[in-house]
């Protein structure tokens, strides 16, 4: 668990190596640039040893290990039962978009939000329909509730919640997420809760499932979460849907095998290792991401005038506000062209981005570190 180590992914397929030239530092697509635990890489290479694959289905104690792991970090007591898989949190939420709701339907995000989540209801026919988080003077960002409940009262049919928010690193409060969850109760408003930052979280905060506030929430959630953030293992395409309610599970269930298919056998294998060993590697990268938060904050506050940072309760990812800068370009532009560090364009989190950029602090202290120092000389000597 040396998360201090830098390994060269450049020839490693690695999308977030390879978009840009050698010369250019990533710290944007949402992977971590650490070795993977190793009781998940021992699991994969005895699996590989075997030699055979084919089509797969559900390990003995994978679902045990997951509902383990959801009771002991998350104090969420989850049915075997109500544990079931899929490729991935983004094909999940698109997946419960297609099955929860029907063409010409409403769904509603927060926005500034991951992009996919943009996307995803006009690409199936439906409307989007957006609640603005509400930006503070410190930076933090809060839920616009008289905007939600309007929202929510014009129709809507189905509210996508992040949590943790990514990327403005809000990890929100119980009474928060009750408010939110009792808004939709009151006008028949279906949940679908992406969980996938729900690990990382630091020690100031605590991460609260939307299903385990109350059983008449619960009844209408389904959430999706998946080991890939937690531990490393993004793009080995196996995630988490609970859905606690039979009726709605079984909906699901049955929509799903007629479209998506099911998680590759590796990636299952993987999954299993990591909630069975990897809470010793999980408990270290907190608190070397942590530290890296901290480094960055304090950085950004007095190294990068014109850049204006909130310290995020969760997550690896950092929301520069850079419209101080008075730039000609987008930050993600200066950025990338000047400083030779590629984060991602805040545009494309939607029309609140505009002005921002999202930075990955997943990564070595040393990688970001020179990142920063890039960055810095870029803003002093523009």
């Amino acid at each position: 668990m040396d998360f201090d180590q830098t390994i060269n992914r450049r020839d490693t397929e690695s999308l977030k190596w390879h978009r840009y030239g050698e010369d250019v530092l990533p710290m944007w697509v949402a992977d971590m640039d650490f070795r993977s635990p190793e009781p998940v890489i021992a699991a994969l290479q005895e699996r590989v040893a075997h030699g055979v694959f084919g089509y797969g289905f559900e390990l003995e104690g994978l679902k045990e290990a997951v509902a383990a792991h959801l009771f002991g970090r998350q104090d969420w007591p989850v049915a075997l039962e109500q544990i079931n898989f899929v490729s991935g949190v983004v094909t999940g939420f698109n997946h419960a978009i297609y099955s929860l709701t029907d063409p010409g339907d409403s769904v509603l995000i927060q926005t500034p939000v991951y992009p996919p989540f943009l996307a995803a209801p006009e690409q199936a026919g439906r409307v989007l329909v957006e609640n603005e988080l509400i930006r503070q003077p410190d930076g933090r960002y809060e839920i616009d509730f008289d905007d939600f409940e309007k929202k929510a009262a014009s129709g809507v049919k189905l509210f996508i919640l992040c949590s943790p928010h990514n990327p403005v690193g809000r990890v929100f409060t119980k009474e928060e997420l009750t408010r939110m969850g009792e808004i939709c109760l009151a006008h028949d408003v279906l949940i679908c809760s992406d969980e996938i930052h729900a690990d990382l979280v630091f020690s100031e905060s605590c991460h609260i499932p939307m299903a385990s506030l109350s059983p008449e929430i619960s009844a209408k959630t389904v959430t999706y979460l998946a080991p890939s953030k937690t531990f490393n293992i993004a793009g080995l395409s196996t995630s988490v849907f609970i859905a606690q309610d039979p009726a709605m599970r079984d909906h699901l269930k049955e929509s799903m095998s007629m479209l998506l298919g099911h998680p590759n056998i590796l990636g299952l294998h993987a999954a299993r290792a990591a909630y069975q060993h990897g809470q010793p590697w999980l408990d270290a990268a907190l608190n070397y991401l942590e530290a890296n938060r901290n480094v960055l904050f304090d950085f950004v506050q007095e190294q990068l005038p014109g850049v204006e940072m909130w310290r995020p309760e969760g997550t690896f990812l950092a929301w520069l506000d850079c419209r101080g800068l008075g730039l000609d370009v987008s930050p993600f532009e200066f950025f990338l062209n000047q400083a030779k560090v590629a984060l991602n364009d805040g545009q494309t989190f939607g029309s609140t981005g505009e002005g921002f950029a999202r930075m990955n602090f997943g990564c070595p202290r040393a990688m970001m570190e020179e990142g920063l120092e890039r960055m810095r000389k870029a803003v002093v000597e523009r």
